[in-house]
């Protein structure tokens, strides 16, 4: 699998406090995007080394994501990015699909042939990066089509709250690939979802979103119960 070719982020010039949140908002954006596989170790050093600051605001930035449940005290000084187990996946699915389907819904009243076209543009990327097997910029592509959906509903905080579940499941996002970009699950989705807001189809719309999120769900659960070795998980 090769690297997201994403270019790294720079530190803005600002006071010890900011860069503590830059960082924070750094990390979180490329955990909700997948960049990071689950059970990769953060050290501090390296965490401050990839965004160009000092120790502290990146400690700061790792402690704060440690205890919102984004990453895991694995020892001493060692913290991970955490795997997602069986009812921990099954809970987000459930609330995701409420959630993501309700922006969905909500938002394709709001869609413009801007939209349309942007999505359009974005699915091209990501159909190259599966046929490329790039999985990690698909995955970097995949939650800019989703959020572009869902911030046309303009409710910030219903916005904030899937963003809190993107951030709990988004490493586990890697276990989707190869199986996903070969039965091109997700491209079926996601074009069905585009001629939706091209007709302003607000339950079509909806029902394509919550499908991604089932067909995902299908295939992490089964990479779950791999990691697990014996067990159940709700069929969803």
């Amino acid at each position: 699998m090769n690297e997201n070719t994403t270019a790294r982020p720079c530190a803005p010039e600002v006071h010890q406090g900011r860069l503590s949140d830059y960082v924070y908002e750094a990390l979180k954006d490329k955990l909700t995007r997948g960049a990071y596989n689950p059970g990769k170790k953060l050290p501090i050093r390296t965490v401050a080394e990839e965004f160009g600051v000092g120790s502290t605001p990146a400690r700061e930035a790792i402690n704060r994501l440690v205890f919102e449940g984004a990453l895991v005290m694995a020892g001493p000084k060692t913290v991970i990015v955490p795997f997602l187990d069986l009812a921990g996946l099954y809970e987000v699915t459930q609330m995701r699909l409420a959630l993501e389907g309700l922006a969905a819904e909500k938002g394709t009243i709001n869609a413009t042939d801007g939209t349309v076209e942007a999505l359009l543009k974005l699915q091209e990327k990501i159909t190259r990066s599966l046929d490329e097997k790039r999985y990690r910029d698909a995955l970097h592509d995949n939650k800019e089509f989703h959020f572009t959906i869902y911030r046309l509903c303009g409710m910030p905080h219903l916005l904030s709250t899937i963003e809190i579940l993107w951030l709990r499941v988004g490493s586990s996002f890697h276990d989707l690939y190869p199986e996903f970009a070969e039965q091109r699950y997700g491209v079926h989705n996601h074009m069905v979802a585009i001629e939706g807001l091209a007709e302003r189809d607000a339950s079509s719309v909806r029902a394509a979103m919550e499908n991604d999120i089932r067909d995902g769900y299908r295939r992490l659960r089964k990479a779950a119960l791999s990691r697990a070795g014996e067990g159940s998980a709700p069929s969803g």
